[in-house]
């Protein structure tokens, strides 16, 4: 029998070019029903989007700033 999950949230990894070891961003993507958003463990987390394509774009234009940069 196919139960729904009770958390709304659904996460799925991002998949990045290793950058090394110093760089400090892990990104996510989180869907909210119809919307989509990037999410870091750095604490940064993008706009929500209807795109899912445009989510990732988000995380990997983040997963490109340095460590410690608010964008």
């Amino acid at each position: 029998m196919h139960q729904e999950p009770s958390d709304p949230l659904v996460q799925a990894p991002v998949r990045i070019p290793s950058q090394g070891p110093e760089h400090a961003h892990t990104t996510t993507t989180v869907e909210r029903g119809s919307f989509c958003l990037a999410r870091c463990v750095c604490g940064w987390s993008g706009p929500a989007r209807r795109s899912r394509d445009r989510a990732r774009a988000d995380a990997e234009e983040h997963h490109l700033t340095p460590p410690g940069d608010p964008r």
